[in-house]
């Protein structure tokens, strides 16, 4: 494989690079020149997310990596650096968005729903960030949720993630962005365009036609608008909705 030094590959590294927004995110990426590499624990259901990428022109490689392992984090991002090149977007993209009543929830599921929207985060954006920091610029992006904000009846674990994830940000922005390293947190506030929600939500899907729900690739361009920011006019919170969700 050519190496870095070579070929001076910039990288944006997508975790949790999923059928809707995680792809589209990776698939923006790479239309602007970066190398996308994307990841999911499985990795053989990102092979039709990488061909995609390779048909349109661009470069891209697949991971299989679970999010949640310290050894495995440490050496994705090990081999990326060392053979494709720098990391200089990284985005966290798992979601972990499963309901149960309080009454219901097991202390199982609850951490588990934790290590995935949280930890997680934590794990691969201080491996990020300890990569970026030494040469002074790079971006990391968070994306967040209705749940970042409010805690809604039946979601206590995802609500508690991912307001931990959002002041995870919040203590990495103010630490890394006098660093050079643009930290953001987008909130997502609405249903996405997704088979889930065609499948388990129709009556909100049918909205789709009216610009009711949120098309993956609109949310895709606004994290490609973040990390092209000048830096004297950086954003550190954004929140995206269709224009007809109540909020």
């Amino acid at each position: 494989m050519t190496t870095p030094e070579t070929t001076a590959a910039k990288v944006a590294l997508v975790v949790g690079a999923g059928d809707a927004t995680g792809g589209a995110i990776a698939r923006r990426f790479a239309a602007g020149g970066y190398t996308a590499c994307v990841t999911r624990r499985d990795a053989a259901k990102l092979e039709a997310l990488v061909e995609a990428i390779r048909a349109a022109g661009g470069t891209a490689h697949g991971y299989g990596s679970d999010a949640r392992r310290e050894e495995e984090v440490v050496a994705l991002v090990d081999r990326i650096e060392r053979e494709v090149g720098p990391i200089e977007v990284f985005v966290f993209n798992i979601g972990a968005n499963v309901p149960s009543s309080i009454l219901d929830e097991t202390a199982r599921k609850y951490m588990k729903i934790w290590e995935m929207a949280c930890f997680a985060g934590f794990l691969n954006a201080r491996e990020a960030a300890r990569r970026m920091v030494p040469r002074g610029k790079g971006t990391i992006l968070f994306t967040g949720a209705t749940a970042s904000l409010r805690g809604s009846a039946h979601f206590a674990a995802f609500a508690g993630a991912k307001h931990a994830l959002r002041a995870l940000a919040q203590s990495m922005a103010r630490e890394l962005g006098p660093r050079g390293i643009h930290v953001a947190h987008v909130v997502v506030d609405g249903a996405i365009d997704t088979e889930f929600i065609r499948e388990n939500f129709p009556e909100r899907y049918a909205l789709k036609d009216r610009d009711g729900i949120l098309n993956p690739e609109h949310i895709a361009q606004n994290y490609w608008y973040l990390h092209t920011q000048p830096r004297d006019a950086w954003t550190f919170e954004m929140d995206l909705r269709p224009y007809m969700e109540t909020w």
